[in-house]
């Protein structure tokens, strides 16, 4: 039996993403570039998931259908650093492990964001021992931290949201000052 539909309507009114402000007149836009650049950046971020424990099971969920973290850009997972510029550290991180972290990162192309994703690539979590990291900021500098243990999938795609203000509003010119890179310095990356 068919049963009768109601029509498909379409909203012409939707935009999809807000344009950064700018001077308009008739057939023409002009606009600061760092705008455009952060914009672009914005939703088009490719993450690299470096997971190890029970947070890493919640970023596979962040990532399934139900709450699908490619809505925001971030459809991309590649686990080759020289293709992404957010690395998602998520789990317990053992001191053996930070020099590969770290290298991870020093291989991952400018512009790159880091996201320390539960309480124990925050601040070591539980494991208050000799072997494990209290905290990966002690080997790489990290722009969001994301509470819980493990987050919630809402609180994950919370943190990549706070990235996305972050990409938007960044600076075109902030990697190339001095503080950024007495910030690099200071972690021992040349």
């Amino acid at each position: 039996m068919i049963h009768n539909k109601r029509p498909v309507t379409h909203n012409t009114n939707v935009k999809i993403v807000e344009s950064p402000g700018g001077f308009e007149g008739e057939g023409f836009m002009a606009m600061q570039l760092s705008k455009v650049v952060g914009l672009a950046r914005k939703n088009s971020i490719w993450p690299l998931p470096f997971a190890t424990s029970c947070c890493g099971i919640e970023f596979m969920a962040t990532m399934g259908s139900t709450y699908d973290l490619a809505r925001f850009g971030s459809e991309r997972l590649a686990f080759t650093p020289r293709q992404c510029d957010l690395l998602m550290v998520m789990g317990t991180i053992s001191k053996k492990m930070a020099p590969v972290l770290k290298q991870v990162y020093i291989q991952m192309a400018e512009p790159r964001w880091v996201i320390a994703v539960g309480a124990c690539a925050s601040s070591g979590g539980i494991f208050d021992t000799y072997s494990v990291l209290q905290g990966i900021d002690e080997v790489i500098p990290v722009d969001v931290y994301v509470p819980g243990c493990p987050p919630r999938p809402e609180a994950i795609i919370d943190g990549v949201m706070r990235i996305q203000e972050l990409v938007e509003t960044e600076s075109v010119r902030r990697r190339g000052s001095d503080e950024y890179q007495q910030l690099l310095t200071s972690y021992g990356i040349k």
